[in-house]
């Protein structure tokens, strides 16, 4: 074996090994992570680690592959997701009330292998065909995510309305989850252009102007719900093999690289929104092919982000790693394509073999420790995240995001409505009306 090849094989083992810290403590997002790094690259750039990338960029994306794949732990078994994963908490949370929190961890697990083998698959045509999608998709930016927030509405299309002895009583039961989720797409929208114009943090890199928002929109709700509720968790039973045929898997993996990749290509779509796009699309309806297909678009979406960056002729800068890297490396060869391949080849088998590690390691611990006190735990340990990395500003973005998060739990609303704090700002801008807001707001 060659220098260079134990060199990358090394740093991704050593990545994926570290991602299980990252991956399994909540609030703690691998974006995070990375900063530091790039914080601390003028200080490691004196050595063999900092300047050379066979060692660098194997490591992190031995660190995203982990992480996209061991996140999963905390979502199903704490429900604290990340924004990538708030649609797989309802199923996963049904699978674990049930005894069944292990398989739905591996079912997402096998997902993301599929999502792995999928960009392994599709590898060779991305030098071909990425810039020739990049110079047609360009221009239409803008239109196509105004597109996606309509849909988005439109598929809380009124439901119910049957309920109540009046008639503003039913239409109350028909409408309330459609108001519900514009009003949280509007708050979150608001919220997110306030960040992005004047955030009350001082912060070197963007998202950690954000990353507050994202813990009080998609992670605290979660964990306030299971404190109120008192929740206790059953017995987890641990398979010897997850009840799925090769159809399914082959269905749920499909639909999740289709969204994950979307999402990977598209700038400010995440995992769970192209996730919930194929779902639709591809008429997902079985629960254990809805687990598999988000485990692989969140995979898709953030490894598929990071290996865009590679890909020669094109190096997309999608996703919070790409942009963080670039200010850097570039890549320019075929080589450093091929290098980072095998690095997420290796780092997916290792990460999936992990996962079940971890899973039985979460199990053994909430059989001993009651649900609501491992519930506070966690929301201690996503608060006191935010303030180290934030301080006093980043906890009131956080009290302010988690009551708009707690509007669609409240009104039972779908909570893919938060990622309006993104998705909303960004649309504007790219739109030209930016500036034009920003003084109507007082920001400028």
């Amino acid at each position: 074996m060659s220098p260079v090849i134990l060199k990358v094989a090394l740093s991704a083992i050593a990545g994926t090994l570290a991602s299980t810290l990252v991956g399994c403590l909540p609030a703690l997002h691998v974006y995070n992570v990375a900063m530091l790094m790039i914080v601390f690259h003028e200080h490691v750039a004196q050595s063999a680690w900092g300047s050379d990338q066979f060692i660098l960029m194997p490591f992190l994306m031995g660190l995203i592959v982990g992480w996209a794949v061991l996140n999963t732990v905390p979502a199903v078994f704490l429900g604290a997701p990340d924004e990538s994963a708030m649609l797989m908490v309802f199923p996963t949370q049904k699978y674990l009330m049930q005894g069944r929190g292990y398989e739905a961890t591996m079912l997402s697990g096998l997902g993301a292998l599929g999502g792995a083998m999928g960009l392994l698959l599709v590898a060779p045509l991305l030098p071909t065909l990425l810039p020739i999608a990049r110079n047609v998709l360009s221009p239409h930016l803008f239109w196509l995510l105004a597109l996606i927030i309509a849909y988005m509405v439109m598929s809380e299309f009124p439901r119910g309305g049957d309920r109540g002895p009046t008639p503003l009583a039913r239409f109350w039961d028909a409408w309330k989850s459609l108001l519900a989720g514009i009003l949280t797409l509007v708050l979150a929208g608001w919220l997110g252009f306030l960040l992005m114009r004047r955030a009350p943090i001082g912060v070197t890199f963007e998202f950690s102007k954000i990353m507050p928002a994202f813990v009080g929109l998609f992670g605290i709700p979660w964990v306030l719900q299971n404190i109120a509720s008192g929740t206790e968790v059953p017995p987890q039973y641990v398979p010897r093999s997850a009840d799925a045929t090769p159809f399914i898997a082959f269905r749920g993996i499909s639909a999740g690289f289709l969204g994950g990749f979307f999402a990977a290509f598209f700038p400010i779509v995440t995992g769970g929104i192209g996730g919930l796009l194929a779902g639709h699309a591809t008429a997902q309806n079985d629960e254990r092919a809805f687990i598999i297909s988000q485990g692989a678009s969140k995979f898709v979406y953030y490894v598929g982000a990071f290996l865009l960056f590679f890909v020669p002729a094109a190096n997309l800068a999608r996703g919070g790693l790409g942009h963080l890297v670039r200010t850097m490396y570039i890549p320019r060869t075929m080589g450093e394509y091929l290098m980072i391949l095998g690095a997420m080849a290796l780092s997916s088998g290792l990460a999936f073999l992990l996962l079940g590690v971890m899973a039985r390691l979460i199990i053994w611990l909430i059989q001993r420790i009651n649900y609501r006190y491992l519930s506070w735990l966690t929301l201690f340990i996503m608060l006191g995240l935010v303030f180290a990395m934030t301080g006093w500003g980043g906890l009131f973005i956080t009290v302010v995001s988690t009551a708009i998060g707690l509007i669609p739990v409240v009104f039972h609303a779908r909570r893919s409505h938060c990622m309006g704090v993104l998705l909303l700002p960004v649309t504007i801008e790219m739109a030209g009306y930016g500036p034009q807001l920003a003084r109507l707001m007082g920001l400028t």
